[in-house]
């Protein structure tokens, strides 16, 4: 709360590419071309593969989150410690086996190039490389909230590995280091942000204070919570105290 200090420290992805396992070493990433999991029973594939900056000129399903790869070294969400990788994202999509496509909010299959925009909050930067983390799922399986949070848990599952790595890195080898207090103004006008989020269902959904930052694990749905108010520091927000799921 107030004084709480988060300090965020930047590591520089330069390359990304596929390998037997999970390797972070002098700003490069190596990534399994397959998830360690047992594919739930609604999936039918998960495909994994590596978009090189200035390389989307490829086929994309509907594009269902771009998740950044952060973890907390100390403390909890919006305070102490947390590690970042930058150059670097996970793009999650999805479609059933007949070609249906899976959270389809404003049609977003065709070819990437031209159905995401760079350099925006929360979208890729022009020199990143692009993590494609595609699901399959059965033309038998249901569009429910339950097997989209399937969905999204699953991809999450396949980023925590690489966040064990990067809670482990040295701190002081970290490119960048940002702090932010929550600074108190005695006197001054009082602020409050509101901001709506999605809570009717299916894939319409949003997690808060998960164990990391725009994780899945331990999330409280706002659906679960009535679609309640509830009250974030900026830095709970900077933080990635919300997981949007929409």
């Amino acid at each position: 709360m107030p004084n709480e200090t988060l300090k965020i420290k930047e590591f520089i992805i330069d390359h990304v590419q596929i390998g037997d396992s999970y390797q972070l070493k002098d700003h490069q990433l190596v990534i399994p071309k397959k998830p360690q999991e047992v594919l739930p029973a609604d999936f039918q594939s998960v495909e994994i593969k590596v978009l090189p900056p200035n390389q989307l000129d490829v086929p994309t399903n509907a594009i269902m989150d771009v998740i950044p790869i952060s973890t907390k070294v100390l403390g909890n969400i919006g305070e102490g410690i947390t590690h970042t990788l930058t150059g670097t994202c996970v793009l999650l999509t999805g479609a059933d086996q007949q070609g249906r496509q899976i959270h389809d909010f404003g049609s977003s299959d065709g070819i990437l190039k031209d159905q995401i925009m760079l350099d925006r909050d929360g979208t890729p930067g022009t020199n990143d490389y692009i993590i494609m983390f595609n699901v399959i799922v059965k033309s038998t399986s249901k569009m429910d909230r339950k097997s989209m949070t399937e969905i999204f848990a699953f991809a999450d599952a396949y980023i925590q590995p690489i966040r064990k790595i990067l809670k482990v890195t040295n701190g002081l080898e970290a490119d960048y280091t940002h702090e932010y207090v929550n600074e108190v103004h005695p006197g001054k006008p009082k602020v409050a942000i509101v901001k709506q989020v999605s809570g009717q269902g299916a894939m319409y959904d949003n997690l808060l204070f998960a164990k990391e930052p725009s994780g899945m694990e331990d999330g409280i749905s706002i659906i679960d919570l009535n679609n309640f108010p509830v009250l974030l520091t900026p830095n709970e927000y900077r933080d990635g105290a919300i997981r949007a799921m929409v």
